[in-house]
């Protein structure tokens, strides 16, 4: 048998990131219009995706044990443990409602400061109508 072989293939090309999309510029110097499976568009909250994501790991934390109380991981983290609890109630959210989050489907409802101030405990309640 004869030693494997490699093959390694460099392409110059850059990425830009603009508000909401990253665009790839390739070496002559054109943006991916012209190359649209190449464009990776999204229209997501960072922040609402970021809080998302801290929340459900601050309670899979909780869940297993690693902290006993909210006030316990809040001190760990530094945060206020105001906060904190503000920030578990994201983990509540319908799941249809986190999925609308993390697709970055459009709706003036869907915010962090908004969500972050009541959320309402029945799934039902939580409906997103299309934007």
């Amino acid at each position: 048998m004869s030693a494997s072989t490699s093959l390694t293939v460099q392409v110059p090309l850059s990425i830009r990131r603009r508000p909401g999309r990253k665009t790839v510029v390739t070496p002559d110097g054109t943006a991916s219009a012209a190359i649209p499976a190449l464009t990776i568009s999204t229209r997501t909250d960072p922040a609402l995706v970021k809080a998302l994501a801290r929340a459900f790991r601050y309670q899979r934390l909780l869940d297993e044990g690693l902290y006993a109380s909210i006030t316990e991981i809040a001190e760990a983290e530094k945060l206020d443990r105001g906060y904190m609890g503000r920030l578990l109630q994201l983990t509540l959210l319908a799941p249809g409602l986190i999925e609308a989050v993390l697709n970055g489907t459009p709706c003036p409802v869907i915010g962090l400061p908004g969500l972050l101030k009541s959320v309402p405990a029945a799934w039902r309640e939580q409906a997103v109508e299309p934007g």
